[in-house]
């Protein structure tokens, strides 16, 4: 079942429960699904094409939480908490510390990286192999701590 029909199912019986706050992130997931498809000018996007764009609606409200945060307003903080736990439901399991260690490492090997100069290359090179499963300041960081 993909991303989009996962997320239909769930609408409705969002809708059948009366479950506001669910049933509106749903919508909006949906409906930026319905966008991104609409931007490429196709009628469905691929399984990646739909990860890509959950995974910026994801990133977008973490954003939007620490700014809440760093303002003091608990009252939005709590909202956008919750639309990220909903949404990350559709998202693949993310990779722990040590499963995310390994990839990077053994993708620095394979480009022959040596030292922070080549972290474009290694982060060109992970970000594919991760995507969806790891936050990329997270890589970011790892890679980093590699090359040093």
């Amino acid at each position: 079942m993909t991303i989009t029909e996962n997320l239909t199912q769930d609408m409705k019986t969002a809708m059948k429960a009366r479950d506001k706050e669910k049933l509106s992130t749903i919508r909006m997931a949906r409906a930026s699904l319905q966008n991104e498809a609409i931007k490429l000018g196709k009628d469905s996007l691929t399984e990646e094409e739909e990860l890509t764009v959950l995974t910026r609606e994801v990133k977008q409200r973490k954003d939007s939480l620490h700014e809440f945060k760093e303002a003091g307003r608990e009252d939005l903080v709590e909202g956008l908490k919750r639309e990220i736990e909903i949404l990350q439901v559709y998202m693949p399991e993310q990779l722990s510390d040590e499963e995310l260690k390994q990839v990077v490492q053994e993708t620095i090997q394979e480009v022959g990286a040596t030292s922070k100069s080549d972290m474009g290359k290694v982060m060109s090179a992970v970000m594919p192999k991760v995507k969806g499963k790891a936050d990329g300041s997270k890589v970011n960081k790892l890679v980093l701590q590699q090359l040093s």
